[in-house]
């Protein structure tokens, strides 16, 4: 029997998936590694939890709407807790924000950096709420397959000076130095240089204004445990260790889908939650329709990646927050370096994980699980050989941790891992290393980003952050929403 299948069980793919399934559609998620998730693998050690990746909830309502189009209740196969504050927010000179949904709290607090600050940031909020509604709200889960689509959304991209980038939209209602970073740098959570990326994405902040931080009970992994079981309880299924080589084509429609091990799957659609590079370049590389695109897609600026130390201490610090922020001596500078450098920059900024100070269960009694990470540029920027780079890093990290936030790391560790842009490349497939796929800026978003579906191969789709709209839970499973649509009406057809 012919089956729809999804390359890829990450939330992009699973979200797909479970629509089509709901919706009647025989589905079947082939996932290469031996747990479901994607870049929200989940470690375990020594009986310590370690959520791989994304570990920020911000729009609840899309997650439950899955449940919900399913007739089941979000609330019988996961919980999610609110965090408060969103973020902790810290700086070198001892300054530090707690940017959470408490608009008063939030004033006096920027009042103390600048009281004249407090009405710009209501101005840039009101901003960023009109970017939320026409960027997110409208267009977030509609795709663009025609410069038609794009002509028609300009005028409200115009009207909102898309064309700007975050940090000078940013840097038009705020004056604080400190602030410009605070409200800036959201846009580095989907790969995207504040500096560079469109005004546009100014809407996470009016998103998680909107719906709040979330945490699933039990680490993210739990979530993405909880959207598998919805798809089996609808009859959908999910193989893991099924990477896939290669999609057989017969005319201008894959008719097969081709496993590594040497099975072979007869295909009515499928839709790649795979990064998107990885997807025309090697499953389709035997097509000669599709090597100008793949082609192409290698020429296009791809977004940073990461470097991350997953550690187990001991020892809890509930003196951090769930999530913290630490910027470093420098802003502008080391995101220039980090987006076009092609040397490792000695000072950093990161992004400090301490998921068990909000759930004990992700750590044995006593100790605490963590996770840091730190923006560096990809590999197609930067020809750095991580197998040396890595522990000097790490240890650069640690001293760091130590000496402003962690005191005792180093003499507390139990276990610790190391994911660098070697792993974003090889574990992940993921071009040059990138974290995010493409880089978010404007003239590589909408209809300029890789169509939901593809525009030769006519029953194949993409899902995930290499497509409309982007990089990010939200944008992953807004992306679910377009394709499942498209695909709906195809194989009605």
């Amino acid at each position: 029997m012919n089956r729809t299948f999804v390359i890829g069980a990450g939330f992009g793919g699973l979200a797909l998936a479970i629509r089509l399934q709901a919706a009647g559609i025989a589905t079947t998620v082939l996932e290469q590694h031996d747990k479901p998730g994607g870049r929200a693998y989940v470690w375990q050690d020594q009986g310590f939890t370690f959520d791989a990746g994304p570990t920020v909830i911000t729009d609840p309502s899309a997650i439950e709407a899955l449940f919900t189009l399913a007739g089941k209740s979000l609330h019988d196969y996961v919980e999610l807790m609110p965090v408060t504050p969103f973020y902790r927010l810290c700086w070198e000179d001892g300054r530090r924000l707690d940017y959470d949904n408490h608009p008063q709290r939030l004033e006096q607090q920027i009042a103390t950096f600048n009281p004249q600050d407090v009405a710009g940031y209501r101005q840039f909020l009101a901003y960023s709420r009109e970017v939320f509604n026409e960027g997110y709200l409208k267009l977030g889960s509609v795709p663009f397959l025609s410069w038609r689509d794009m002509v028609r959304a300009g005028p409200q991209l115009g009207r909102l000076q898309a064309w700007r980038s975050v940090y000078s939209m940013v840097a038009k209602f705020i004056r604080d130095d400190h602030l410009r970073q605070a409200f800036s740098f959201h846009s580095l959570l989907v790969g995207g240089n504040p500096f560079a990326t469109s005004s546009i994405y100014t809407l996470i902040h009016a998103l998680e204004r909107e719906w709040g931080v979330w945490f699933p009970r039990g680490g993210t992994g739990a979530l993405v445990n909880g959207m598998v079981k919805l798809l089996q309880d609808l009859g959908g299924e999910v193989l893991l260790n099924a990477e896939v080589q290669r999609l057989d084509i017969t005319g201008d429609r894959i008719s097969g889908v081709q496993l590594t091990d040497g099975r072979r799957f007869h295909a009515q659609a499928v839709a790649s939650n795979a990064d998107v590079v990885h997807t025309y370049n090697c499953l389709l590389a035997h097509h000669p329709a599709v090597a100008k695109r793949a082609a192409a897609l290698k020429r296009k600026r791809m977004s940073n990646s990461l470097f991350v130390i997953y550690f187990g201490l001991n020892q809890p610090h509930p003196q951090l927050a769930h999530h913290t922020v630490c910027f470093g001596p420098r802003y502008r500078q080391l995101i220039n370096e980090i987006f076009n450098s092609g040397q490792l920059a000695e000072d950093f900024s990161l992004y400090l994980h301490a998921p068990s100070n909000s759930d004990p269960s992700l750590a044995p009694p006593g100790c605490a699980s963590f996770y840091v990470l730190t923006p560096v540029p990809h590999l197609g920027t930067a020809d750095i050989d991580w197998r040396q780079e890595g522990p000097r890093l790490r240890d650069r990290i640690f001293a760091y941790l130590e000496t402003h936030y962690m005191p005792g790391l180093r003499s507390q560790l139990v276990t610790e891992r190391m994911f660098t842009p070697f792993d974003f490349r090889d574990r992940l497939h993921a071009h040059h290393g990138s974290a995010f796929s493409l880089e978010p800026i404007l003239t590589q978003s909408a209809w300029f980003r890789p169509h939901n579906r593809d525009d030769v191969i006519r029953n194949l789709y993409l899902v995930g952050a290499g497509t409309h709209p982007g990089a990010g839970v939200p944008g992953v499973i807004g992306s679910a929403k377009a394709t499942a649509q498209l695909m709906l009406e195809d194989l009605a057809g």
